[in-house]
């Protein structure tokens, strides 16, 4: 007698659903676990890309104390000197209408209104490596501190100083710097602006006396004749910003 094999049996609908059902949560998370390291990916890039921020922010600014040179400059009427190194006092910062100096525009400390022409020619080369643009908006936020810093680098070659004038300044949470292309401005001057860091709550700057006392305006009250050289033994600069918080950084100041 011949037996015949038995016949093939095929799969049915329901383990055919179980098995769908079964590669679909398998599929699923894979996705999640794709879609989470990419996440993870993407903000690591932004805290690297904040941290560099930050870091070259601080680091512009430590060149710019260290680099302080005792040297006063015009301003922009010429009929008076600046000092080196002039801060303005945290009490004033609300108060556009205090000034050191009538009319000096980022100079002064004061009320500043920039122009709508172009930078020079000087300028524009200077800062092609720094990122920098000219200013071409009208801006009333007063300056922070300005400062006469020696090192300005000219690969180019341009007929200028090594000197060079920058300030500090606060604005719409931007931390601006601003440089001019000449020592001393006049009101043709325009300044080059460059956007340091965003997301700024504030910037306070304390200044070292000889006494080692720390004063929020500089010159201080009560200095000597030579003011307009006179300058801080240390500076320090505080950041508040919006994701980090508060940051603290002492400069010290070459004699």
């Amino acid at each position: 007698m011949i037996r015949r094999p038995p016949r093939a049996r095929g799969f049915t609908l329901i383990e055919l659903l179980v098995a769908l059902f079964i590669t679909a949560i398998i599929f699923a998370m894979g996705y999640g676990a794709i879609n989470q390291a990419l996440n993870n990916h993407d903000s690591l890039k932004n805290r690297q890309a904040r941290l560099i921020a930050v870091e070259t922010a601080v680091r512009v600014m430590v060149q710019d104390f260290t680099q302080l040179t005792p040297r006063p400059v015009r301003d922009v009427l010429g009929t008076s000197m600046l000092p080196c190194l002039i801060g303005r006092p945290a009490s004033d910062l609300g108060n556009t209408s205090t000034s050191l100096s009538a009319s000096t525009p980022a100079l002064s400390l004061g009320p500043t209104t920039l122009s709508d022409s172009s930078t020079s020619s000087a300028s524009s080369s200077s800062a092609s490596s720094s990122s920098a643009s000219a200013s071409s908006s009208t801006s009333t936020t007063p300056d922070l501190v300005a400062l006469t810093r020696a090192g300005w680098a000219n690969p180019a070659g341009i007929q200028r100083p090594t000197l060079e004038r920058v300030s500090y300044r606060l604005e719409n949470g931007v931390l601006l710097r601003l440089h001019y292309p000449v020592l001393d401005a006049t009101e043709a001057s325009v300044p080059v602006r460059r956007d340091l860091l965003d997301h700024v709550k504030s910037v306070t700057f304390r200044y070292m006396t000889d006494a080692r006392q720390w004063t929020d305006q500089w010159p201080p009250l009560g200095s000597n004749p030579g003011v307009l050289r006179l300058r801080p033994f240390a500076v320090e600069v505080t950041l508040e910003l919006e994701d980090w918080g508060r940051i603290v950084r002492i400069i010290e100041v070459p004699a």
